[in-house]
């Protein structure tokens, strides 16, 4: 059977969008087209600013820039359709639609959780480790790493995707959210859920809330060896390491509190999935250029250079 053919008679869903009152979707559309364009344009110059300048090159920056296509990539799966949404009164998508963005949420959200673990692991390396970096942090691992992230993304979705098409509707189709999740897909099923929706919950809460305890124990370590370094190591270490704490954070965080909770859909979920998915792929690039002073001074060269 063809994956983007549902196995029964409902064919789309309707979305209530993050509001049903039309004088309140003015505000909304042009703030979140805003942020839309900012998102996007953020990151593709964060690529373009450790791409094409040499004093970027160690493996902070190489993941950093993987880690901003990702969100360039994950701020186009719903943002554009929750932005043309607010235009219409009647908002649907298909069912095939709907597979297609819940599998592009978990792939570039797992291969994000991949990223952010690999550059801890690179922070804690620099600090704990600093003589053996250069023999550990090789181009070589550091490229393999990402094709992990990558790879994991696709396994983890795949796990999503592979349960949710053999579920049947034979009832409402209507989804109080703005996108398709996989908690509103299983409220609508006729079948029983009950083993899938413990399944979303370990592959998805149970993986979030594993690897932010790993981070927090990481930098735990990372802060005590901060000890025995100079105050000018230490400032430039907490600097570093606190742009990647502070982006943890906002990434996990919605993801904990989304996904190990009961197994059901709450009005706050669409808050925080607006947080996740279109407020964090922004803040990221802002968090790393505004606390980097070596991304902000390439930035600059390369904005002077484009301008001559």
């Amino acid at each position: 059977m063809d994956v983007l053919t549902p196995p029964n008679n409902v064919t789309e869903f309707v979305l209530l969008g993050l509001t049903q009152n039309p004088h309140l979707q003015k505000i909304p559309f042009v703030v979140f087209l805003f942020i839309f364009l900012f998102t996007v344009l953020a990151n593709l110059l964060i690529i373009m600013t450790i791409s094409l300048s040499p004093t970027l090159s160690s493996p902070m920056y190489f993941f950093l820039t993987h880690l901003s296509f990702i969100d360039a990539i994950v701020a186009c799966v719903t943002t554009p359709k929750l932005i043309i949404d607010l235009l219409y009164q009647r908002r649907t998508i298909s069912w095939g639609g709907c597979l297609t963005q819940l599998f592009l949420d978990h792939f570039l959200g797992g291969s994000e959780i991949i990223v952010l673990t690999v550059m801890a692991y690179d922070c804690y390396v620099a600090i704990c480790k600093p003589l053996h970096y250069t023999s550990i942090m090789r181009q070589g691992l550091c490229q393999l790493l990402v094709v992990v992230a990558w790879i994991g993304g696709i396994l983890h979705a795949t796990v999503q995707i592979i349960f949710t098409v053999d579920l049947t509707f034979c009832g409402p189709n209507v989804i109080d959210h703005f996108m398709c999740d996989f908690f509103s897909l299983l409220e609508l099923a006729c079948s029983d859920t009950y083993r899938l929706g413990m399944v979303v919950v370990a592959n998805s809460g149970g993986t979030c809330s594993l690897i932010f305890f790993l981070l927090l124990i990481s930098y735990i370590v990372i802060l005590s060896s901060l000890k025995s370094h100079g105050s000018e190591g230490r400032r430039k270490a907490l600097s570093t390491c606190g742009s990647h704490f502070t982006v943890v954070v906002l990434f996990f965080g919605p993801c904990i509190f989304t996904y190990t909770g009961p197994v059901a859909t709450y009005p706050v979920d669409k808050l925080v999935t607006v947080f996740y998915a279109v407020l964090t792929p922004m803040l990221n690039p802002i968090i790393y250029t505004v606390r980097n002073t070596e991304v902000k001074h390439a930035m600059r060269i390369l904005l002077k250079r484009r301008a001559t």
